[in-house]
């Protein structure tokens, strides 16, 4: 499969070095000092680039006819700008937060946490994210994620980063050193907590997902995601 890399900063590295161990064949690594030439001659696209630089990328794959699977975050105002042009050129489209699979599971158990933890109005819900102090957006985008799934699930209606209201979700967002993820979840009651926690060790696992997700994408059209890529539709 030709693989077109969108970003080529220390995550495009690791996905171009797991590409090419399974086999894949790399057309195209686009940073800020080179254009797009050679994406044409891709399979799909994988962008993990800045947030400014994620629509240019994601439009310029649906006008090249190339599937796109993007990992930035920050740039989710125009998401539905970007689905409608994927439906108008008949285009392949999987974004997310995050593509790692360990989270992608543990997006999962938040939900049926939340469902359960929604019964029982003793108990408060937080999050807690920290990525390393080169990450633009805060919280991160898996953190968006997360309080999405919560409030989906129960009476939540929002997520702020300040001081919340009865019905928002507080999200305390940490920038420390080369830390790639942490995100926790904790439901505090005057008598006892409930805490789950994903750690990423490294960017390999962000990578992998990427690729994985490449790999399914690739001649398909439509919006999808990792709910999709990984069969946990209708799982819960």
């Amino acid at each position: 499969m030709k693989i077109a890399l969108l970003g080529y900063g220390k995550m495009g590295q690791v996905i171009e070095r797991i590409a090419l161990e399974r086999g894949h064949e790399i057309v195209l690594k686009k940073d800020e000092f080179n254009t797009y030439e050679g994406l044409s001659n891709a399979d799909v696209a994988i962008d993990f680039s800045v947030p400014m630089a994620a629509v240019d990328n994601i439009s310029s794959c649906f006008h090249a006819n190339v599937p796109v699977v993007s990992g930035t975050t920050g740039w989710l105002e125009h998401y539905d700008e970007m689905v409608a042009l994927c439906t108008e050129k008949n285009g392949g489209f999987i974004s997310s937060s995050n593509f790692s699979l360990g989270v992608n599971i543990f997006f999962e158990l938040n939900e049926y946490l939340a469902k359960i933890m929604a019964q029982f109005d003793t108990y408060k819900v937080d999050m807690e994210e920290i990525h390393h102090t080169q990450k633009l957006d805060a919280p991160s985008g898996t953190a968006i994620s997360l309080a999405k799934g919560v409030i989906e699930n129960s009476a939540y209606t929002n997520w702020t980063l300040e001081t919340p209201k009865p019905n928002e979700i507080h999200i305390e967002a940490k920038r420390i050193g080369d830390v790639p993820g942490t995100h926790t979840v904790t439901y505090e009651s005057v008598v006892d907590s409930i805490e789950i926690k994903h750690t990423a060790h490294n960017r390999e696992g962000f990578a992998l997902g990427a690729v994985i997700a490449a790999e399914w994408l690739a001649g398909k059209q439509g919006i999808y995601n990792m709910k999709d890529v990984l069969n946990l539709n209708d799982k819960k």
